[in-house]
């Protein structure tokens, strides 16, 4: 399985990822002046998640011979999984881990980085093998 980390295929993924990553961060920051931390998580991930779906329809997985509503379908059911350990990384980090190693600026910056990281692998996958598979 390691071999698939080892691809040009997922190096295109993780900058594709990058763009998406800095989409969903950014968004954060923003909905947060509206909305409250882990509200503004979930609402990033969606945002992050629609610029995904493109770069990563268009860049990633061409040979993909799915249908659009299928890869869009499919697309969700894995982000769903991603947004899920995001926003449970990312609010253990902020409320739990860094106030007790005694961090207390940007904590919530810090623990949104590391839980947007968290489900890279686990999305390349499941978007291989399910979502944007090359054979029906």
């Amino acid at each position: 399985m390691i071999h698939h980390f080892k691809s040009k295929q997922f190096i295109v993924f993780l900058i594709v990822g990058t763009i998406a990553f800095t989409v969903n961060f950014c968004s954060r920051i923003i909905y947060n002046y509206s909305f409250s931390f882990s509200t503004s998580i979930l609402l990033a991930y969606i945002t992050g998640m629609v610029v995904a779906f493109i770069l990563v329809k268009l860049f990633v997985f061409k040979k993909s011979q799915q249908t659009v509503t299928r890869s869009i379908i499919f697309f969700i059911l894995v982000n769903l999984i991603g947004m899920l350990q995001t926003w449970v990384i990312s609010l253990l980090l902020a409320y739990y881990v860094l106030p007790a190693l005694g961090i207390q600026s940007y904590t919530r910056e810090i623990a949104h980085l590391f839980g947007l990281a968290s489900p890279v692998f686990t999305s390349y996958l499941g978007h291989k093998f399910w979502t944007f598979r090359e054979t029906i």
